[in-house]
């Protein structure tokens, strides 16, 4: 181990006995008492020295046995700690590669500052290049999360749509105005490429036979579907059939788009776990019964054939939220978005979200057995942890 004091979290000393880690509420840190030769000492903690050599420094700076050992202890519980040398093979590799490495330092160092253990965002950020990810859509929100997802260092991103780029399509990180006229997912899958620091292998799609096997495995491998149609009566009241084989095959999925001015991300269905696009409409047809009759009306050929009323300032914003949100369940966490959708309308903006709860007689089981999620919590900034 090569400890580090954690280099995203700006140190401040409040006096000569009381530092503080971090700036923000969310994640600040204050350090006390420390005297004179430890505040020395903490200098020493760089990422260049392994323990044993640290030890040395610090009985030749008059520090006691174990001061060097339980002090790390300490700086280690407190989430200052990492370690520039661990996270195992899959994080050397990937350290290895500076170029690759140099585009995703701020993705690293953002994780340091989420994550508590040593060499902890090292290992999510290695982890990440293993991960595939399906975007079903290629209009402004969904070309923006597929370049997202790719350049925040998930491996594999395949993005799926019909029909070519529209002037109406086009936004900055996703589908480029010389795009216009090309089909969707092959111009979407080659921001993707372009958006990537490290360039996936293209896949061999030689013989009829070889593709059904390739789509096949690769469904069975996905770590997330994220469902951004760019129509959005699809998003505001998505068709549950359009994802029945993802509630089928167990794969979690997470919706976003923009419908009428206002965004939506949301709800990251877990299939059998929270509710899913039959449970949001099955518990709306309860509340109002005429509810599909005019999903009926709003869906017909003339309604479809309307250019979307979607900004390019909401569809950024949605893009943004979605691949955080998507990004933060590939890393292990529950982001708020599961099984509960964000909506923002404009030109307010004002985020609040809406809980998505299972249906007992949707087929999907999430309502059987008091297997629903949980009622959501607010989250606010955390008070800063003193240690």
């Amino acid at each position: 181990m090569h400890p580090i004091l954690k280099p995203a979290l700006r140190r401040g000393w409040h006096d000569l006995n009381t530092v503080q880690f971090g700036l923000t509420p969310a994640h600040a840190v204050v350090l006390g008492p420390v005297d004179t030769a430890t505040g020395t000492f903490l200098t020493l903690l760089d990422g260049v020295r392994g323990v044993p050599l640290l030890r040395e420094e610090a009985r030749r700076m008059g520090l006691p046995d174990g001061h060097v050992d339980a002090l790390l202890e300490r700086l280690s519980g407190a989430g200052l700690l990492d370690d520039a040398t661990g996270g195992g093979p899959d994080a050397e590799a990937l350290r290895a590669q500076t170029r690759v490495m140099d585009r995703l330092r701020a993705d690293h160092a953002a994780l340091t500052v989420t994550t508590a253990e040593p060499a902890e965002a090292a290992r999510k950020l290695a982890a990440r290049h293993r991960t595939r990810v399906q975007v079903r859509g290629a209009g402004r929100v969904g070309a923006l999360v597929a370049s997202v997802l790719a350049g925040a260092g998930v491996g594999h991103v395949d993005v799926r749509d019909g029909g070519c780029v529209e002037p109406w399509d086009v936004g900055p990180g996703g589908q480029p105005a010389e795009a216009v006229g090309e089909r969707r997912d092959v111009s979407a899958r080659q921001v993707v490429r372009a958006s990537a620091p490290v360039r996936p292998p293209r896949p061999d799609r030689r013989g009829t036979r070889d593709r059904l096997v390739s789509r096949e495995q690769e469904e069975s491998a996905l770590s997330l579907v994220v469902v951004a149609p760019r129509d959005g009566l699809a998003v505001h009241s998505p068709d549950p059939a359009s994802t029945e084989d993802l509630v089928a095959a167990g794969i979690p999925h997470l919706y976003a788009g923009v419908v009428e001015a206002t965004g939506v991300v949301g709800p990251l269905v877990l299939p059998g776990g929270t509710g899913c696009a039959n449970c949001l409409l099955l518990g709306r047809t309860e509340r109002d019964p005429t509810w599909p009759r005019l999903l009926a009306q709003w869906g017909s050929g003339q309604a479809a054939r309307q250019i979307q009323p979607c900004d390019l300032a909401l569809a950024t914003a949605v893009a943004g939220l979605a691949a955080a949100h998507a990004l933060a369940f590939l890393d292990g966490e529950s982001p708020s978005s599961t099984g509960a959708r964000w909506e923002a309308a404009a030109p307010g903006l004002d985020w609040h979200a809406r809980p998505v709860w299972p249906h007992p007689h949707c087929p999907c089981g999430a309502g059987e057995g008091g297997n629903g999620k949980e009622t959501p919590v607010e989250r606010g900034p955390h008070d800063t942890m003193a240690v």
